[in-house]
């Protein structure tokens, strides 16, 4: 519908505020087919920094399953969303659009095949299912508002069928990214929580901290249509200590000595709603990687007086009170608030 005449315009009553702000490109490989050159899988980065930058490391915001990185950008509902609010709170921020998403493209010729379009049925069942028991109170709108649905779901695309091959282009980008930015901390939610862990392992030096919201899993965790976990916390292989050549060699070992030497000592801090069935998997990945060596927590966050989240819960209407124990654990363990270019 459009606007009436006399109508206050979209951009009415949103606060003015000063930034700086821009975007960059980490580029893919040059592949030959067909007798031409191409560029395979590049990903789209933007970044945000509030004019007076007080926190020593940058977040880089990964986004979840078929969606893009404006997941981060603004809440169904219209309020600013999680990278907003971060650099609010003095941190520079660095949203992606992992390869294959978003503004990030692709050809299925140079990327690889895809997997199945993303549906509404598909969508509802994610993040706002039936619950009779009335505990998921805080989805943004009706789940038969259409209108509100049709916009949610158009972010959506397909992924990568291959999900070892996405998974190792999201974590060579990232590495490539850090390789850019210096050390930053790592921010994910869903499908790209492994791309977490691995960009990790290949920038031990770079990823000073990891807040991952309800990541894929638990390990080893077959995802319908999407893919296996074949090394368990991730498809694609994992640096261990003693070495693993195959999956099946991490699958048959004993939990305890699956040593992850690049994530040891590492700050991580798994983040899960109270309504979300992907939570379940939180407490078996935090002990993944506890075994593994990285200071990894669960955040859960009723805990922290936080109720009624899904698996949405970064755009869900209490977003900034989801995010509140986010920057308290991020004060403790990523550093002390130190304006960039103080002494």
């Amino acid at each position: 519908m459009s606007r009436q005449d006399g109508a206050r315009p979209f951009w009415d009553g949103v606060p003015a505020r000063t930034v700086r702000r821009g975007h960059f490109w980490i580029a893919g490989e040059r592949v030959l087919h067909d007798g031409r050159t191409y560029q395979r899988g590049p990903m789209f980065a933007e970044w945000e920094a509030p004019e007076r930058v007080t926190r020593p490391y940058p977040v880089v915001l990964v986004h979840g399953g078929g969606f893009q990185g404006t997941e981060w950008l603004d809440t169904p509902d219209g309020r600013p969303g999680w990278a907003q609010r971060l650099v609010e709170a003095g941190y520079a921020t660095v949203v992606v659009d992992r390869p294959g998403h978003g503004r990030s493209p692709l050809h299925t010729a140079i990327v690889g095949p895809m997997g199945p379009p993303f549906s509404y049925e598909g969508g509802r069942q994610i993040y706002c299912p039936p619950d009779p028991s009335g505990a998921h109170t805080q989805w943004p709108f009706a789940p038969d508002d259409a209108d509100a649905m049709d916009q949610f779901i158009a972010g959506y695309g397909p992924l990568p069928a291959d999900l070892a091959v996405s998974e190792d282009m999201d974590a060579d980008r990232l590495a490539r990214l850090l390789d850019r930015i210096g050390p930053a901390i790592l921010l994910t939610h869903s499908a790209s929580g492994p791309g977490g862990w691995l960009a990790a392992d290949r920038r031990p030096g770079l990823v000073r901290a990891i807040v991952s919201v309800e990541p894929m899993g638990p390990p080893f965790a077959d995802i319908p249509n999407i893919g296996r976990l074949l090394w368990g916390l991730a498809a694609a292989p994992l640096t261990h200590d003693p070495p693993r050549a195959t999956p099946d060699a991490v699958r048959d070992a004993d939990p305890a000595t699956l040593r992850l030497p690049n994530l040891a000592g590492l700050p991580i801090a798994l983040v899960t709603g109270d309504s979300s069935a992907f939570a379940a998997a939180g407490l078996p990945i935090v002990a993944a990687l506890v075994a593994g060596g990285a200071a990894a927590e669960l955040l859960h966050l009723p805990d922290h007086g936080v109720t009624g989240n899904g698996h949405g819960l970064i755009y869900e209407k209490n977003s900034d009170a989801a995010l509140a124990p986010v920057l308290d654990w991020l004060d403790r363990h990523a550093g002390a608030a130190a304006t960039q270019g103080d002494a």
